[in-house]
């Protein structure tokens, strides 16, 4: 089965795949395609959040002077990001806000030059590629690939409480009142044996 880590390293090792944007939902996706394409041909390196500001303007700074050929962004992170000759914008996972995808494929294509938006959409992912064609006004040219499988990140479901069980009480034999536990004496010390009367 082919992974999206799998697509991707697979689509950036293309010819014609020049300065790539590649954008992830979440800071420690971003941190896992580092990771993974580490070993690949492409210079990689990531920006968000929980990067210093001293660490996100060195990427950016690489990015743009070409020592960085692919730049793993979130969305927050990459608010602000104006660089030309973006090839290639990688939409690594859907946004759930369909104005954000907008944002992002709007990246390629400046001052006059032509570039390319890519998403790897998994089949559950069908609900936020809709909302996306509806609001750009046309249908998104899809193209299937073989043996795709997109593993979710889903919390593992919460145990369902059960509700507290009724305390029993028991009676005495011959239908006395209820029975007692002997119970700590006065200031918590141990409850002392009553001792039967002589005779």
């Amino acid at each position: 089965m082919t992974s999206k880590k799998d697509l991707l390293k697979t689509l950036l090792e293309r010819v014609d795949m020049g300065p790539t944007l590649v954008f992830t939902r979440t800071k420690a996706r971003a941190d896992q395609l580092v990771r993974r394409l580490e070993k690949s041909p492409r210079q990689v390196a990531a920006i968000h959040g929980n990067k210093s500001q001293g660490a996100r303007t060195r990427a950016l700074a690489g990015f743009r002077d070409g020592r960085i050929d692919t730049l793993i962004a979130t969305d927050i992170a990459a608010r602000g990001i104006d660089v030309e000759g973006i090839s290639h914008v990688i939409n690594f996972d859907l946004p759930h806000v369909p104005e954000d995808y907008v944002h992002r494929i709007g990246r390629t294509a400046r001052a006059g030059s032509s570039g390319h938006a890519v998403s790897l959409a998994a089949p559950e992912e069908g609900q936020q590629l809709a909302a996306i064609e509806r609001l750009v006004g046309s249908s998104i040219p899809r193209e299937t690939v073989a043996g795709f499988h997109a593993a979710l990140d889903v919390p593992a479901p919460a145990r369902r409480r059960q509700p507290p069980r009724a305390k029993r009480r028991s009676r005495r034999p011959g239908g006395g009142g209820p029975a007692r536990t002997a119970g700590p004496d006065k200031a918590g010390a141990p409850a002392r044996p009553r001792r039967r009367p002589a005779g």
